[in-house]
């Protein structure tokens, strides 16, 4: 790793001009209709989505996100009239698993952001009325901690947490799009695959996957398996900090079953992120190997600048993960839990993903700085086309399939 390049990092050389009207403020019609930017050895070619499968080598491992977004905005009416909306960040209590939290039948501390906050008073407990299975809920929320906005959501009814939210919050939306979310959103801002609880936005990338496509990436010899990343309100977030390294990066939760760690351990092939979310959690995933190669503990915690530390040698791929397997085995575990806070960047040396598919990120953004990475800063060329071509930007937007490096 190069501590040098990052620390010479300049946010403006990663910034860029998007005009309002290259961001898709909707869905199209048919997930697989997007456009598709295929950037191989230096060159870009331009295809559509649904004809992903012919770009992935038959032998491939293909590692998706399965989280599913909450409607994590909830709102509630003071008596006075006045709306404030809870957005749910992170879970604290009763424990700061997300996929655990989800299950709670009585009450859960979140850590969250308020809209209206100065109308809400100390010890003033708000409270509405949820509709579920026709049984009537009344969810109540009290503020713990007003500096760091931490929320009590308590409720009746003997029923999880997921359904509370299910039934009460509304779809959380980007907030680039600058529009409410419609009924239309509950599924489009959804994968086909998605299965675990807990994100606040979508890993994007995989939007545009169909039931089909993944049928024809199967039948052409792609193999593919799922982890879980709960992707946080904290992807959107602009990098302010002058000096890159100083940017406060987001900790967000991954869990990793038993299989896919046995899988990536024993994959000769390419291994194909797709998104952002899948592919942060992977390197991460190797970075946990690497810990416990080197005995620092079990807690899987990967800081933000680990990977840039003066490592003298490091592991294979095979290693790092068999290492996890190792311990795995140990503590007779089928999957492990941890968080992330890994920043990916130009100096970055990507040990377990080859190719990646994503979607266009914003200007200025760690994402940039990750694709810039990964294609060794051909990222402006390929920006730059995607433009010139009217692709479509950000969350509801067209697609790229990126290969590392220029080889």
């Amino acid at each position: 790793m190069h501590k040098d390049i990052i620390d010479s990092l300049q946010l403006s050389d990663y910034e860029y001009t998007l005009p309002e009207e290259k961001i898709a403020k909707f869905p199209l019609e048919k997930r697989d209709a997007s456009k598709l930017l295929h950037y191989k050895d230096g060159n870009i070619s331009h295809f559509s989505f649904v004809e992903i499968s012919k770009l992935i080598p038959a032998g491939s491992l293909m590692v998706f996100n399965n989280t599913k977004v909450i409607p994590a905005r909830l709102i509630f009416q003071r008596d006075t009239g006045a709306k404030i909306e809870v957005f749910l960040l992170k879970p604290i209590l009763p424990t700061t698993v997300i996929n655990e939290v989800m299950l709670q039948t009585e009450s859960v501390t979140w850590e969250t952001m308020i809209g209206n906050l100065k109308k809400w008073k100390d010890g003033e407990i708000l409270s509405g009325e949820i509709i579920h299975h026709g049984t009537s809920i009344k969810l109540s929320a009290s503020l713990e901690n007003r500096n760091s906005k931490v929320v009590k959501f308590s409720w009746n009814g003997n029923v999880p947490f997921v359904n509370i939210v299910e039934a009460s919050g509304e779809v959380p939306l980007p907030p680039y799009l600058n529009r409410k979310a419609t009924e239309e959103d509950k599924p489009r801002y959804q994968t086909v695959y998605s299965k675990k609880e807990g994100a606040v936005a979508a890993p994007t990338a995989g939007l545009h996957f169909t039931d089909e496509v993944l049928h024809e990436l199967k039948k052409n010899k792609v193999k593919q398996d799922f982890l879980t990343l709960h992707v946080g309100a904290g992807t959107f977030q602009p990098i302010k900090a002058e000096k890159i390294t100083d940017h406060d990066m987001h900790s967000e939760q991954i869990v990793a079953t038993k299989h896919i760690i046995e899988q990536i351990a024993i994959q000769k092939d390419k291994i194909v992120a797709v998104g952002t979310t899948s592919m942060r959690s992977l390197e991460s995933l190797y970075w946990y190997g690497v810990m416990l190669l080197r005995g620092e503990g079990e807690i899987f915690m990967i800081p933000k600048l680990y990977p840039y530390i003066d490592h003298d040698s490091l592991p294979t791929r095979q290693e790092s993960f068999e290492a996890i397997l190792e311990m795995m085995n140990s503590k007779n575990l089928e999957e492990i839990t941890g968080s992330t806070e890994i920043f990916i960047m130009p100096g970055y040396e990507f040990m377990v993903c080859d190719g990646l598919v994503t979607n266009f990120h914003q200007p200025g953004s760690t994402l940039i700085l990750l694709i810039a990475a990964f294609t060794q800063g051909s990222w402006k060329k390929i920006y730059h086309q995607a433009l010139e071509k009217s692709y479509r930007f950000l969350s509801y937007g067209d697609s790229s399939l990126l290969w590392k490096g220029i080889s």
